[in-house]
């Protein structure tokens, strides 16, 4: 598996990019594309904040909880979305894509505020700033001398994001929009406290670089979303000496149906896939990799303001843990 994911971002342009310029050469003299009433859909749709023109069919929702949505926010439109979660740690996936005992009680919340902007047109940028605590309770066989209980809690690590919108949905293309991303290393990943039991933790240790395509596009009743990135990690040094992360590619799939006036179920579909490293040392951390699904519902409230509730459930990985998190996330626009 390494030896493929290794090739990925080169096997990546050379399936999309043909891709890419035959929808913008078939489309580029095709008619704006309209509702039943004639009118023509001129505006995209976005997180809950965005509204559509009177009598179009597109919807407006407030997007999925994790994956990412393609329609860029308008041209100065600010928007502020708080997302909380509650995670129990139930297994832990082992190399062998096996469930075993987690070895005690682990709980973490997070609350990421994400602020999002329009630049310009087709252009937006997000800072996501998380909070992160663990709790660590009646740990199996703990190492001598240290607690078998403890918690903490700190800042994670800052995520950045680019979007630029690279094609506008017709009725036989999707939205495409190209992301560039860095996290950075804020949260805390070395100088632990022994009696803390690794609660400490907080953040990964490395810089980020994640670039990949986001889509979407609406197929009666359906709102789909898609993302493929891949992600670069840089070497960094924590409590266990010097480190070489891998690599790793995230697909996500989501789909929104509305139901009832301004109600929307929602199902997604995350996953991450380690590979090897394109770039510097070999990697001495174990691949990994996790499948999850996450069924919610939305509540468009107002065109400013949204709501979407849901529980992210992990399916299949290795050397990961496996958890159940309850989420509630918020979009309000300004």
């Amino acid at each position: 598996m390494k030896r493929e994911l290794k090739f990925f971002p080169v096997l990546f342009l050379m399936v999309v990019m043909p891709l890419l310029w035959e929808w913008t050469a078939g489309e580029a003299h095709a008619a704006p594309e309209t509702t039943s009433s004639g009118e023509v859909c001129v505006e995209g749709r976005g997180e809950g904040f965005q509204p559509e023109p009177f009598g179009v069919v597109c919807i407006a929702t407030f997007g999925p909880i994790i994956t990412d949505t393609a329609v860029t926010i308008e041209k100065g439109v600010f928007a502020v979305q708080p997302t909380f979660g509650l995670s129990f740690v139930t297994h832990r996936f082992t190399k062998d894509w096996e469930r075993a005992s987690a070895g005690g009680d682990f709980m973490t919340f997070s609350m990421d505020w994400k602020f999002t902007y329009g630049l310009f047109n087709n252009l937006e940028v997000f800072v996501v700033i998380p909070y992160v605590h663990n709790w660590a309770s009646n740990v199996v066989a703990p190492e001598p001398g240290r607690e078998s209980a403890g918690n903490s809690g700190d800042l994670g690590d800052i995520n950045l994001t680019l979007k630029y919108g690279l094609l506008a949905e017709t009725q036989t293309r999707p939205t495409v929009t190209l992301l560039f991303a860095t996290d950075f290393p804020t949260g805390q990943f070395r100088n632990l406290e022994p009696s803390h039991l690794e609660t400490e933790i907080t953040g990964g240790g490395a810089y980020v670089f994640t670039t990949g395509l986001n889509l979407s596009k609406y197929v009666r009743p359906f709102m789909l979303y898609a993302n493929f990135w891949y992600s670069m990690q840089t070497a960094f040094t924590d409590h266990e000496g010097r480190q070489y992360p891998r690599d790793f590619v995230t697909v996500n799939l989501a789909a929104e149906l509305p139901f009832h006036r301004k109600w929307v179920a929602l199902l997604e579909l995350t996953s991450f896939w380690d590979g090897g490293r394109l770039f510097g040392h070999k990697a001495n951390i174990p691949p990994g990799a996790l499948l999850s699904i996450l069924p919610g519902i939305e509540y468009m409230a107002t065109e400013k303001f949204s709501l979407a509730l849901g529980v992210n459930v992990d399916l299949v990985g290795k050397h990961t843990d496996a958890a159940v998190t309850p989420l509630l996330s918020m979009v309000y626009a300004f």
